[in-house]
């Protein structure tokens, strides 16, 4: 910043040090006001990059606004309780969504537990009745599946962006019977990044 003739300003400045635990454990300036967690055009990156803090605080959020609508679902027609459902809480399940694809099992369950009691407050159903023909009466896919395959379904349409359509490759199907189902083939992994000793910093301005 010094090079660039760029003043920091340190109230409005937090560093987040991202790495293993002893990766971290190596690195101490007492310059710096290192923070857990950042955020970056609203989702949250924690130190360690295990999106804890992101999971914790969506919902919180996702809960407080179920718990308002269950209160005032009684006195709202069903399409005014879908809209404020998908405007209010759905909407931020999806984004940034594509980063729950690589998320542990235990960590997405968190997420569909929200979007089933959402779905079962929309229907006024009970909290145990079965969620599956209740998304479906919803016409909601489960969490991760609707962002990626619309990103798919963009790409093989529109061949756009080409960098992800350079990735996609269809595989033909065996059989006749199978002919009008597409099949994308799982890109090989040709990153070379490796964990090394090295960590970066990451800064964010406070909002």
């Amino acid at each position: 910043m010094t090079a660039n003739r760029l003043t920091l300003n340190s109230s409005k400045t937090e560093f987040l040090l991202i790495g293993l635990k002893n990766q971290l454990a190596k690195i101490y300036n007492s310059l710096l006001d290192t923070s857990h967690f950042a955020r970056n055009l609203g989702f949250i990156f924690d130190e360690h990059l295990t999106f804890s803090e992101r999971i914790t605080s969506l919902s919180k959020a996702c809960y407080y606004h179920i718990r308002q609508l269950r209160c005032m679902r009684p006195y709202l027609v069903s399409s005014t309780a879908y809209t404020i459902a998908t405007c209010i809480v759905h909407y931020k399940l999806d984004y940034c969504n594509s980063h729950y694809k690589k998320f542990l099992k235990s960590q997405l369950s968190r997420f569909q537990h929200i979007q089933n009691s959402l779905a079962c407050t929309i229907v006024k159903a009970p909290k145990s009745s079965h969620i599956t023909p209740i998304l479906r009466s919803l016409y909601w896919l489960r969490i991760t599946e609707y962002k990626l395959l619309l990103l798919t379904y963009k790409v093989l349409t529109t061949t756009q962006p080409p960098y992800l359509h350079n990735l996609i490759s269809i595989q033909r199907p065996r059989s006749i019977r199978s002919s009008s189902v597409v099949t994308v083939a799982q890109p090989p992994s040709s990153s070379s990044l490796k964990i090394t000793d090295r960590s970066f910093c990451y800064a964010s301005p406070c909002l």
